[in-house]
Formats: C-alpha cells, sequence, structure tokens
C-alpha cells in the first residue's frame, strides 16, 4: 500500500468538502457514492470514483466513513460488497459518523478480528467547517493511532481531541448535540421574542453576540431565522436522530434529560410536517406556525 492511499465513503452535506480537502492536502483518495452526480462531485476530479465500498478500500491504507446512522455504517463495511472484505491488516477505519456508541465499540471488535484499526470520529463545526478544514474532532482511539493519523486528519481538522477507549468520540459527540440542541433553540425563542416586540434584530443580534449570550448557533443561524430561510447545514432529521443517541445513552447511565428530550420531540412535529432535509436552524419555524395557529 502506498503511504497516503485512501479510501472515503460518504458524499453529503459534510463528506463532500472533507474529501475534497483531503485531496487538496495532496492525498490520493479512492471515493465512492451511492448515488453520483457529476455536476455535485466538480470538487473531487481528482480522486478516483468506485463503485462499491470494497473497492474504494483496496490498497487503502486509511479507510474514511461519513454516513448517516448505524445501519449505514454496517452497510459500508460488512454488506456484501463492503470494504471489510478488501480492508488489508494493520490498515485504520477512520469513521466521521455519528452513531451509538455501542455500535462503535462492536464494529470495532469486529475489525480487530482482522487486525484492522477502528477509531470513532464524529466531528462538529458544520457545513463551514468542513469547507474551511476547520472541524473539531472527537476521536475514541488510543495514542498510539492518533500519531499514525494526526498529519492526516489535521487537513480537516483543526480542534482534535482523543478520549481513549472507541465509543468515547460518539459519547462527546451526543454531549455535543445536546448543548447544539439547546443553543438553536433558545435563539429561536430569543429571535421570536425580539421580533414580537419590533426591535431592529439585525442591531440586536450584533449586540448580543458581544456579550455572554453569543453561541456558534447565535452567529451562524440567526440570520437564517429572521429571513426564515434554512439553506442546508446539518439536516434536521440527521439532528433528531443524535439526539435519540443522546437520550439512549443518558438512560443508560440513569439520567433524565427534560429539555433535550423535549426539543426530540418538537424536531420530530417539524419531521412529520416536511422539515426533516432543511436545517437544524428550522425549529423556528415551530415557534413562528404556533403564533400563525
Amino acid at each position: 500500500m502506498s503511504e497516503n492511499s485512501f479510501g472515503f465513503v460518504g458524499l453529503g452535506a459534510l463528506g463532500l468538502p472533507i474529501a475534497a480537502n483531503l485531496l487538496r492536502a495532496g492525498h490520493s483518495l479512492k471515493v465512492y457514492a451511492r448515488k453520483f452526480e457529476q455536476s455535485k462531485f466538480n470538487k473531487l476530479k481528482a480522486a478516483k470514483f468506485c463503485k462499491s465500498a470494497e473497492e474504494a478500500a483496496i490498497d487503502s491504507n486509511v479507510f474514511f466513513i461519513c454516513v448517516s446512522d448505524d445501519k449505514a455504517v454496517e452497510e459500508v463495511l460488512f454488506s456484501s460488497e463492503g470494504a471489510y472484505k478488501s480492508l488489508e491488516k494493520g490498515s485504520i477505519v477512520i469513521d466521521l459518523s455519528t452513531i451509538s456508541p455501542s455500535k462503535a465499540r462492536s464494529i470495532s471488535k469486529r475489525l480487530a478480528e482482522k487486525n484492522i484499526e477502528y477509531c470513532d470520529a464524529p466531528v462538529s463545526g458544520g457545513t463551514e467547517g468542513a469547507e474551511e478544514g476547520t472541524l473539531t474532532m472527537f476521536l475514541g482511539c488510543n495514542i498510539q493511532t492518533i500519531e499514525r493519523v494526526r498529519k492526516v486528519i489535521k487537513s480537516i481538522a483543526s480542534n482534535i481531541y482523543c478520549f481513549g477507549k472507541v465509543g468515547k468520540g460518539q459519547e462527546v459527540k451526543a454531549i455535543n448535540q445536546i448543548l447544539v440542541a439547546g443553543s438553536y433553540m433558545a435563539v429561536a425563542e430569543a429571535i421570536s421574542l425580539g421580533e414580537a416586540l419590533e426591535l431592529p434584530m439585525d442591531i440586536v443580534i450584533e449586540a448580543l453576540q458581544k456579550g455572554a449570550a453569543s453561541s456558534w448557533a447565535l452567529t451562524h443561524r440567526s440570520k437564517a431565522m429572521l429571513e426564515d430561510n434554512y439553506p442546508l447545514g446539518f439536516k434536521l432529521a440527521l439532528h433528531h436522530k443524535d439526539l435519540s443517541i443522546a437520550l439512549n445513552t443518558a438512560e443508560e447511565t440513569g439520567l433524565t434529560l427534560p429539555i433535550t428530550k423535549k426539543v426530540r420531540e418538537i424536531e420530530k412535529s417539524l419531521i412529520r410536517k416536511g422539515y426533516g432535509d432543511h436545517d437544524v436552524s428550522v425549529i423556528k419555524r415551530f415557534l413562528l406556525e404556533r403564533c400563525n395557529d
């Protein structure tokens, strides 16, 4: 295997710019996407497009996965055309997907039977971070593995944190998504009140960003909420899935998270109304539509 031969499966809103950044860093990349759209993948002209995950994993010493959920990761690795068939001893799987900690651990055990290392490596930072290569990565693996791939992942993430055992990265991502849920809901409620009071919201938001109320959601998603226009950054349906993982993880420890549970209920109601493919900031629609009822 060549030193920088990589495979990549999952070219969605996050995966596509991440793969593009790996190419820009000079790495050889083989990619696979279930749906091929030439215009969408123009940024990956230097990559080799494969017909399956199995093909993308051939001669890849580092294999990236960036898909939607537990089932999708399972299929990428262990389906009839899965990567497991062609991944070689000593290779590393870096799973950027957000999945349950228990699934991450079970995948790791299965890959270890073939002496393949697995890192759960969920990321945070939205499409903006993916495009700019400034994502934050929560890694579940040992330090030795990190050192083997640090140079590689620095081309896609500027903040890299290792939490030891496999599954721990996913546990930290669950905490991250709880905070995202609360902050997005708080921004939506704050903007709704400001609008009801007929305040100059552009100036209000600028002022709030200078004080203790500042947050990523306020800085990056307040404009979408003000305009009631929600271009995709991170799908509401995927965040709803992530909150289910977070709540299940909390329940396993005996914790009840009432605010997170309420936000999940709100997201579920919006998904039922057809907003699942919108950005998470569409959560403001819940307040807007309640006012109009």
